[in-house]
């Protein structure tokens, strides 16, 4: 495969990198490409790939492998790869681990070659972790991420002479598609599209879900939930619909019991056939039956718009399926008010978390899409919510909003004497 000038330039490069491009410039192909080379021709190294979730990690992690078995599969040591390690015959490993909030699950290597993907995520305690690692080697990193806001170890390496730094757009990808790029700046802020599809760094926002509240909140045990069978008390289910481009939707369930909202389901489905509707409302319908008198909470705008109208003209699913639109207006007193019903919803989740109400799985790529969610500032003053890895949220808001206390409706009644 012709390589693009930057990404040959990439594989020329010695020493430490930093990377930073929009969507789909091949930044991970270059890197797995590159990382195999160095593997396969450098005996007794030791080679670390690591990523906020092991997902992450392992799209990476894989590419590697790929790479190396197209090169030299005869290089390839037994025992067979795992999803953890690859041995080659010159004793050289790699290894493929989540970092995780603190890195303490990958303390203790000596590393001669770090790789982070999507490092703008890693948090800090994980490089005071980890680059003691590097150490006695004298190794090197390679960073490479779409980039987050401009602060932290991975945005300050870009100011570090250390480092051979890149930045590629997906504008001057010679593979781009410049119908998707219109659509996507069409419907993105002019913030988020510079974030995800130029390659900048965010610097006019704040996250909404901070570290300090994200621990306060996840504390629950996915392997153990809090329930051995169904839930009891008033369940919900948000639902967040993979959009174009996107390929995974996700289903959050809540359960209220007195001022106590904890979670009992959560699922990530990719959106992998051209079925997924048809999927979608077979695990919509699943869900119903599993879980008694469950409400489902769901975005009726976009692609959302075809779930909820094939759920309302369901005999079992009409009277549980709530249209959440986030375009609407928050109403009050049915009354209009200036609040979208997206920014309501975020709000309300936030107010629940700093009250101790809820408490959610402590999971990574929870985690992960509680801190990708950002406020942005518009032309105008106003301010919009979004996220990078937003859907898992998105499915909990609005699962948290059907559970949310309904005001005291107060009526009067006059009586005549």
């Amino acid at each position: 495969m012709k390589l693009d000038d930057w990404q040959q330039k990439v594989m020329d490069t010695k020493g430490n990198m930093v990377l930073r491009s929009g969507r789909q410039v091949g930044k991970s192909f270059i890197i797995a490409r590159k990382a195999a080379e160095y593997a396969l021709n450098n005996p007794n190294k030791l080679i670390m790939v690591i990523a906020f979730t092991e997902k992450q990690a392992n799209l990476l992690f894989s590419k590697i492998l790929r790479n190396i078995h197209d090169t030299d599969k005869k290089s390839i040591s037994k025992p067979k790869p795992t999803k953890h390690v690859i041995n080659l015959k010159n004793k050289s490993q790699i290894f493929c681990y989540a970092a995780g909030d603190t890195g303490f699950g990958i303390m203790g290597y000596t590393i001669d070659l770090l790789i982070a993907d999507e490092a703008a995520w890693i948090k800090e305690e994980v490089w005071n972790s980890i680059i003691p690692a590097l150490a006695i080697t004298r190794g090197n990193i390679w960073l490479l991420s779409t980039p987050f806001l401009s602060e932290g170890y991975y945005a300050e390496c870009f100011k570090d002479e250390d480092f051979t730094s890149f930045h590629q757009s997906s504008e001057d990808c010679p593979r781009r598609d410049d119908q998707f790029l219109e659509k996507q700046k069409q419907k993105l802020t002019k913030s988020k599209y510079a974030q995800m599809y130029l390659g900048e760094f965010v610097d006019d926002a704040h996250r909404i879900f901070g570290d300090g509240w994200i621990e306060k909140v996840c504390t629950l045990d996915p392997i153990l939930p809090p329930t051995n069978s169904s839930p009891r008390g008033e369940t919900s289910i948000g639902i967040d619909v993979a959009g174009t481009g996107e390929d995974e939707s996700t289903y959050e369930g809540l359960q209220r019991k007195g001022d106590t909202i904890t979670q009992f389901h959560h699922q990530v489905v990719e959106k992998s056939s051209e079925m997924w509707f048809t999927e979608m409302m077979i695990n919509i319908r699943h869900l119903n039956k599993k879980y008694e008198d469950v409400k489902f909470g769901i975005d009726g705008d976009g692609l959302g718009s075809g779930v909820v109208s094939s759920a309302m003209s369901d005999d079992d699913l009409r009277r549980n399926v709530v249209d959440l639109r986030n375009s609407k207006r928050e109403t009050s007193d049915n009354k209009e008010t200036s609040r979208s019903m997206k920014e309501a919803m975020y709000m309300n989740i936030l107010e629940m978390g700093e009250l101790g109400q809820l408490h959610l799985f402590d999971a990574a790529e929870i985690r992960l899409s509680l801190r990708s969610i950002i406020s942005q500032k518009l032309e105008g003053g106003k301010e919009k919510i979004d996220g990078n890895y937003s859907h898992i949220v998105e499915g909990l808001t609005r699962a948290a909003w059907l559970l949310k206390e309904k005001e005291l409706n107060i009526v009067i009644y006059s009586i005549k004497v």
